[in-house]
């Protein structure tokens, strides 16, 4: 913990000076609180009072397939990238479970909310299972760190919390160094059919419109802020945010082989048309390199 707080103080500008503390978690939030309106304090709200071992150990102890599903998205999130990144920040981080991902691959991550609970809870899963992770408060509309200060910005299934999803991704542009990864919800006709059946929502508990975002916004976004996209991927999945009892049936271990067939094999015939969305980018040199087209994950037929 100590390494990422020396990390910290590197990234953070004026961290090495003095900052508001809540029960030992750093508060660089804009002017100590969750953010300007009502959205933002609902939002942190509702994520102070998720249920607490749940959020710290998953995927740890989930049915297999909850584990290998959530293991396959982090695995999509970042086969673009070459190289191990030594520090990355995750955005809309929660409870820890995308900075344990980072985490095991030897990075040192800060992982930022604008939840306390859900800061305190990625605190606990880091002293838990040993990880350098440092959990800070923080808005994702105004990341508390310096231009280009850590290797690699991440988000999963953050920006469509937000009320204005590309002021968070602005964001992950201006301080990553090297490399931005973006992992959300795309707009798409399987979305709107798992929302007709039920797998999915318009609205979540937290009381956000879930923001599915477009892959167009996104390589533009990504490209007008100095980055080149060198993959851009949609493909399917769906999963409940707690396993059920279908994940439960559909991981036991005779089926497995026959599952994980099934899911690749329709992700190759039709992942192009699928409800989640991948981009990963480089920083740009030189500036007009050309990269992955945001066609490339654009929805067809």
């Amino acid at each position: 913990m100590q390494v990422v707080r020396a990390e910290l103080a590197a990234v953070v500008p004026g961290c090495g000076a003095t900052y508001e503390l809540a029960d030992g978690i750093p508060l660089l939030r804009p002017g100590g609180r969750a953010g300007d309106g009502a959205h933002k304090e609902q939002q942190a709200a509702f994520f102070d009072a998720a249920d607490p071992e749940f959020e710290i150990t998953r995927p740890h102890g989930t049915p297999w397939l909850y584990s290998w599903l959530l293991g396959e998205k982090f695995r999509r999130s970042v086969e673009g990238l070459s190289g191990v990144p030594t520090t990355a920040v995750t955005s809309c981080g929660g409870s820890g479970m995308d900075a344990e991902f980072l985490a095991r691959t030897g990075a040192a991550v800060i992982s930022t909310d604008i939840s306390l609970g859900a800061a305190g809870r990625a605190r606990e899963r880091a002293a838990r299972y040993g990880l350098a992770i440092l959990p800070v408060v923080a808005d994702a509309e105004a990341l508390p760190l310096a231009d280009a200060s850590v290797d690699l910005a991440y988000v999963h299934d953050g920006l469509h919390h937000l009320e204005a999803p590309l002021a968070g991704l602005d964001e992950l542009s201006r301080v990553a160094r090297d490399a931005v990864s973006v992992n959300e919800p795309a707009r798409a006709m399987a979305t709107h059919l798992a929302i007709h059946v039920r797998l999915s929502v318009e609205t979540e508990e937290a009381g956000n419109r879930v923001e599915r975002v477009d892959p167009d916004a996104i390589v533009t976004a990504l490209e007008r802020n100095g980055f080149t996209v060198v993959r851009c991927e949609r493909y399917a999945m769906v999963y409940r945010h707690e396993p059920g009892r279908a994940a439960r049936l559909l991981s036991r271990r005779p089926l497995r082989p026959f599952v994980r067939l099934a899911i690749d094999g329709f992700n190759a015939l039709l992942g192009r048309v699928g409800n989640k969305l991948t981009v990963q980018a480089v920083r740009r040199s030189p500036p007009n390199s050309a990269g992955a087209r945001a066609s490339d994950c654009a929805e067809r037929g």
